[in-house]
């Protein structure tokens, strides 16, 4: 028999029964649906207390610190698979057999080059412009140069999408990063994997090859699959809430781009280099470990703790290991930077203080670290973020659209404005 939960009324109006609904994991949610019915919305900012959509990609249980991929943890995709494989299982429920991931890395190395008129997209920012600002608008300018035959409702054209984003996306990025430095844009290589291609596009130069290294690739790769999917995030809703319409998919994965960027979402890897440059030294850490302590103190310690995750981020064990491999390959322990990252790192985890509260380094604090450590300049911190969620993005665009049961967005409000109100002239109106 379904669970019901009914929803009485101080002033004696009639009650009201609601299902509750029981997922595979998680939190029992109640329906909520038929209030509107009666007169009455709930108020929630945030959506923090509301289940949006259902969804089989992505589940998250911040108490016990738990992510799953299509019911696969993390820990064994990070460590047993790659990018493309995580893609591939994102989009279409299921891990690839051999025949099949040789096809999708196929398609996805067809669609790895841009149009050739999109070079004069690029030329049309200023060369300091950061590129996230340039990934936003060629993105979407996407959908002036493959909109045609483009049926947001028919799941093949939908697929073809997924594969030309997830393909281009990485080349976005890189000649993003090559029009800010003011070089010449490279173009992809498709003998090489997913992470090497992008390195190469980043990294070599007509008069400079770029041999990747397999080390550091390996561990790009690993960041991808970390960064993939996360469940309803800001940027995620913001794609499904821009494509509820049937808007573009290529404007669709700008809008989650542009949420992305924002500090409180996408910028967190950016803010714990600025707090390591503010550090400067090894020898005052302790003064900023103090001033971390003290609430009546402005300085936050960046790259601790999580807001979903009340337990340590599954993902930073794996990406810290993944941390001390690239240092080790590239000879940085003693670099002075990462010293005072590493001392923090020590704080953190044996400091009662940071135990207590659970403030684990997390994700950001690791990746951050990877990125300099390869020569990613702060600058494309968030682009390489978005490369990775745009296997994300895709996937739950292309589930909501196949969800019979899905509508346009069209959250509610509580008003709480003037009173209706007479309009008076302007040559009556008093100051």
């Amino acid at each position: 028999m379904k669970k019901t939960v009914t929803l009485t009324f101080s002033d004696g109006s009639p009650s009201i029964e609601l299902p509750i609904e029981q997922g595979t994991y998680g939190k029992p949610v109640i329906d909520i649906r038929a209030l509107g019915a009666h007169g009455y919305f709930t108020h929630d900012p945030g959506f923090t207390a509301t289940s949006s959509c259902t969804s089989a990609i992505t589940y998250i249980d911040g108490d016990e610190g738990l992510l799953y991929y299509r019911g696969y943890p993390i820990e064994e995709l990070a460590y047993q698979s790659d990018y493309m494989e995580v893609c591939y299982l994102l989009l279409h429920g299921e891990l690839p057999t051999t025949e099949q991931k040789t096809a999708f890395v196929q398609s996805i190395r067809h669609h790895t080059l841009l149009h050739d008129q999109m070079e004069n997209v690029f030329r049309g920012f200023r060369r300091s412009a950061h590129p996230m600002a340039v990934m936003i608008g060629v993105t979407g300018a996407m959908s002036a140069f493959y909109h045609s035959g483009l049926d947001n409702f028919n799941p093949a054209h939908r697929i073809v999408v997924a594969h030309r984003l997830i393909a281009k996306v990485p080349t976005v990025a890189a000649w993003a990063y090559k029009f800010n430095e003011g070089q010449p844009f490279v173009y992809p290589q498709n003998r090489l994997s997913h992470a090497e291609n992008f390195m190469h596009m980043m990294f070599s130069s007509p008069c400079e090859d770029y041999q990747p290294n397999p080390v550091l690739a390996r561990a790009l790769d690993r960041i991808f699959i970390l960064h993939a999917d996360h469940e309803q995030n800001a940027s995620t809703s913001t794609v499904r809430l821009a494509g509820s319409s049937g808007a573009n998919p290529y404007a669709c994965i700008a809008s989650g781009m542009a949420s992305l960027w924002g500090p409180l979402h996408g910028g967190a890897n950016e803010a714990v280099l600025r707090m390591l440059e503010e550090i400067d030294d090894v020898s005052k850490i302790p003064e900023y470990i103090s001033r971390a302590k003290d609430k009546s103190d402005s300085f936050r310690l960046m790259g601790f703790g999580h807001r979903i995750y009340k337990n340590m981020d599954p993902r930073a064990a794996i990406i810290r290991q993944t941390c001390y491999e690239v240092l080790d390959e590239l000879d940085l322990r003693d670099d002075p930077q990462f010293k005072i990252a590493l001392e923090l790192e020590r704080i953190a985890l044996e400091d009662e203080y940071f135990i207590a509260r659970k403030l684990y380094p997390n994700v950001d604090f690791y990746s951050g670290i990877i990125f300099r450590a390869m020569g990613i300049p702060t600058s494309m911190f968030t682009a390489l973020f978005a490369m990775a969620r745009t296997a994300g993005w895709v996937a739950q665009w292309h589930e909501m659209l196949s969800d019979p049961a899905h509508k346009i967005g069209r959250p509610r409000q509580l008003y709480i404005g003037s009173a209706r109100r007479e309009f008076v002239p302007l040559d009556q109106r008093k100051a």
